[in-house]
């Protein structure tokens, strides 16, 4: 539905260079699902989405959607962003005060290019009032709405168009944390019944696993990697992506030898010899960086049998109510496991950690 091919784009600085915001970004997102573009500030996201609207040329690169270029440098094509037909909704949802719910939602089909007749207005602004659950404030002033139903309000408006394509930049990052949350759901459950194709651009972890069906992680204008939340979490290609989407323990350690034909590796490390997986193939002697994640480390007071069983003591301990995080020194090294608030070990004392070795990621440095 949506292909982007090798988007380039750049600015000059305060200082006049020359500064490489999006740098060979390509990806594809096939109709009816939600791409996420995750990243830090100044990776590129909002520039790349940006250029997909049409609010930025890029220098170079291709946009098309269906097929049909609406940016192109080799065919020197650039369609206006009012003609694109995509729905965009942006941290500040640019929610018009002097006007009340309806009127902000039908404001896009009134100014637009196509000419509706009041009760085909009516009649849109209507449904997408009722899919976001605003359809009883449809008289309602905007500026007395909640933050949530601002939000919402700013989907609708979206929504009313009929877009070929969704952009949602960073919509959520001006709501509370648990508004954000029920905000997600919210999305989620539009995205999914309404079949809509969407780019979403966040810098926070959480949101684009639970939103995505795939996620493209951005560092300084490039694509790092693209996959499905899962494999994003789970199996890293990188230590940035490791370190970025969600908590880890970085383990130094170096290839000993191969352990099986399922991609498992025994190496020696800083914490002892153990057991850890790599998608690549990996040789006697390669140094690696392993990425263990808090809640993949289990933890006991009593001895624990099989692969990757050590023991440690308790470095440190936070209580965090639904869980615990321990800070287990094995070796020289201390590692962050998360366990049920149930154990209770005191600092200094012993504690038993096993590490399945097809959750410990091997990163080739």
């Amino acid at each position: 539905m949506l292909e982007v091919k090798n988007i380039f784009a750049e600015y000059i600085d305060s200082a006049g260079r020359i500064v490489k915001a999006v740098n060979d970004v390509s990806f594809d997102v096939p109709e009816g699902r939600l791409f996420t573009l995750l990243g830090p500030s100044g990776c590129g996201k909002t520039t790349t989405m940006r250029s997909i609207a049409g609010l930025e040329r890029p220098v170079s690169g291709e946009v098309n959607v269906n097929g049909t270029p609406v940016y192109s440098s080799p065919s020197k094509v650039f369609v206006p962003p009012n003609r694109r037909n995509f729905g965009m909704v942006f941290q500040s949802y640019a929610i018009w005060p002097h006007m009340n719910v309806f009127d902000n939602a039908a404001f896009p089909l009134r100014v637009g290019k196509r000419k509706y007749s009041k009760q085909e207005i009516e009649e849109k602004v209507t449904r997408v009032l009722n899919v976001v659950g605003l359809d009883s404030f449809a008289g309602r002033d905007a500026t007395m709405l909640s933050g949530g139903q601002q939000q919402r309000l700013a989907l609708a408006r979206a929504l009313a168009m009929e877009p070929k394509l969704l952009l949602l930049d960073e919509p959520l990052s001006n709501l509370d944390a648990k508004l954000r949350e029920r905000m997600r759901f919210e999305i989620k459950r539009l995205q999914r019944e309404l079949g809509l194709t969407t780019v979403y651009v966040t810098h926070d972890q959480g949101e684009a696993l639970a939103l995505s069906h795939e996620i493209a992680v951005m560092s300084e204008g490039r694509i790092v990697q693209i996959g499905s939340p899962r494999a994003i979490y789970e199996r890293p290609g990188s230590p940035f992506v490791a370190d970025f989407v969600g908590l880890t323990n970085f383990v130094d350690a170096v290839v000993e030898q191969s352990d099986s034909a399922d991609g498992l590796y025994h190496v020696s490390s800083e914490i002892g010899p153990f057991s850890a997986f790599s998608k690549e193939a990996l040789a006697r002697g390669d140094k690696v960086l392993i990425s263990i994640r808090p809640e993949n480390i289990e933890l006991s007071e009593t001895p624990l049998e099989g692969s990757n069983a050590m023991e440690g003591k308790v470095d440190q301990k936070v209580f965090l109510g639904e869980y615990t995080d321990f800070h287990v020194k094995i070796g020289e090294r201390s590692l962050l496991a998360r366990a049920h608030p149930s154990l209770q070990t005191r600092v200094g004392q012993t504690l038993y950690a096993r590490m399945n070795p097809q959750k410990c990621n091997s990163i080739k440095e």
